[in-house]
């Protein structure tokens, strides 16, 4: 009798470890990182022009952003502009194809499949902001018809590389050490 109220106290211990653990990994990673990017102005919203490929920051309002230390493609942000997608392509360097990230359900202004949707549809376009931010990592903007704008970042090819493991090349830039490497 001893030994089975003994195995069940080490079952329910081990249980109860397990959930904790699963708990405060979940809480960890969708929410304890993240914090809030307070707007600072002009340069919030940024998009690489094609006449020259300078960053150029564009009528914006309504900017509201999350970020993270542990990691460069957590960065996700809204914000409405008067500029349409025509006026932008027009202007600004073009980025067809990339689709968003999830970002964290609370953050409920940036919904990656309904972006996603819009942008299959021809309805949002979306466009270079920042190439190579953070190694192998570039920022994309998306503009919709609707005024409705979102910013999110993604692994360029050499950030594909070099996370997959494969040999980078000469034509990506060099990559940064690592924090408390010895050089």
């Amino acid at each position: 009798m001893k030994r089975n109220v003994t195995g069940k106290l080490v079952v329910g211990v081990i249980v109860l470890l397990g959930l904790v653990a699963g708990a405060s990994i979940y809480y960890l990673q969708v929410y304890h990182f993240y914090r809030d990017i307070p707007a600072t102005g002009p340069q919030d919203v940024t998009l690489i022009t094609l006449a020259d490929a300078t960053s150029q920051p564009i009528e914006h309002s309504g900017f509201t952003a999350i970020d993270a230390d542990s990691s460069p493609i957590r960065f996700r942000a809204c914000f409405t502009t008067s500029l349409t997608p025509g006026q932008a392509g027009a202007l600004y360097v073009p980025a067809p194809g990339i689709e968003p990230r999830n970002a964290p359900g609370w953050f409920d202004c940036f919904d990656a499949k309904g972006i996603a949707a819009a942008i299959s549809d021809g309805s949002m376009t979306t466009f270079l902001s920042a190439k190579n931010y953070a190694f192998g990592v570039d920022r994309i903007v998306a503009i919709g018809a609707d005024g409705r704008g979102f910013i999110w970042p993604t692994l360029n090819e050499c950030g594909a590389k070099a996370y997959d493991g494969s040999l980078v090349g000469e034509e990506c830039p060099p990559r940064p050490p690592r924090p408390g490497a010895s050089q």
